[in-house]
């Protein structure tokens, strides 16, 4: 089943707790509020639920895939919002706020150029990337990407049939988000709408930082889930936009030009093959 989600993550998405209510009705002062106690604290395991090792030999068939996260979408808003921190305890940022966040603080450090990896970029390349200041007149504005600006993710993952297991599988390995040129911000004379990658990052090592920031639960603001969760769980609504194939990984754009509905159709198409993957597996 192509968007399955794996029971161990409800499991772990119903079992931990929002920062900001814990201790909530047992503080006496403000700043027991989000505070465990010692004994919550021996008993607190939580973290990324860890992948299971996967041997090459048990992988019989795999493609890559590259989807496209459009955050205009209602089921992909817990990854946009929120956009004013002022009034939101420190657990609850956007994905694109933790990012920035685990790379400044040196928790993420495998951030790349590119999908494929080639490229290495430090946190000053990625501040270049995200800041533009101009000078007009003896003044200099600054213009700086922020959450608002970011309009979507790109996620590169493998699709694959594990043998030992009997079973489809998707692994996340990488995410991109998506914005504007900063080059081209506060300059009307450009209309550039086009969205860029703004850097790359290795998914499994940046899955603590993930775990550690919480999404509001609409159903029950007791339980967090946090973005390790949604993702490994693939709640989101995607299109795949590339797939890994003999012409270079080229995209669909490249060979069905100037028709949207056209390349939705082939996405459908190459979603529907690696669905019937696994139906095709158990055929003898």
């Amino acid at each position: 089943m192509f968007q399955k989600i794996y029971i161990v993550f409800f499991i772990s998405i119903f079992s931990s707790a929002v920062y900001a209510q814990t201790n909530l009705l047992n503080a006496k002062t403000v700043e027991q509020i989000g505070k465990k106690n010692e004994k919550q604290l021996m008993a607190d395991n939580d973290g990324p639920i860890p992948y299971g090792y996967v041997d090459d030999r048990d992988i019989m068939w795999s493609k890559v895939v590259w989807e496209f996260v459009d955050l205009n979408q209602k089921i992909n808003l817990p990854y946009y919002f929120p956009i004013d921190t002022t009034n939101i305890s420190s657990d609850r940022r956007s994905l694109f706020d933790t990012l920035i966040r685990g790379i400044k603080q040196g928790k993420i450090k495998e951030a790349y150029s590119d999908s494929f990896f080639n490229s290495k970029i430090t946190q000053n390349e990625i501040e270049s990337r995200l800041v533009n200041i101009r000078e007009e007149n003896g003044y200099k504005d600054t213009f700086r990407i922020q959450t608002q600006d970011v309009q979507g993710y790109m996620l590169k993952g493998m699709w694959y049939f594990d043998k030992r297991q009997g079973e489809l599988k998707y692994r996340l390995l990488a995410l991109a988000p998506m914005g504007r040129d900063v080059q081209t911000l506060g300059v009307k004379e450009i209309e550039d709408e086009n969205l860029y990658e703004l850097f790359w990052i290795f998914f499994p090592s940046a899955r603590e930082v993930l775990h550690d920031t919480k999404v509001f639960n609409p159903d029950n603001a007791v339980n967090a889930i946090s973005f390790d969760h949604l993702l490994n769980a693939r709640r989101f609504s995607s299109v795949i936009v590339r797939e890994e194939n003999i012409y270079g990984n080229r995209a669909i754009a490249d060979y069905v030009r100037g028709n949207s509905l056209f390349q939705l159709l082939e996405a459908d198409k190459i979603k529907e093959d690696i669905r019937n993957k696994e139906i095709d597996m158990w055929n003898y």
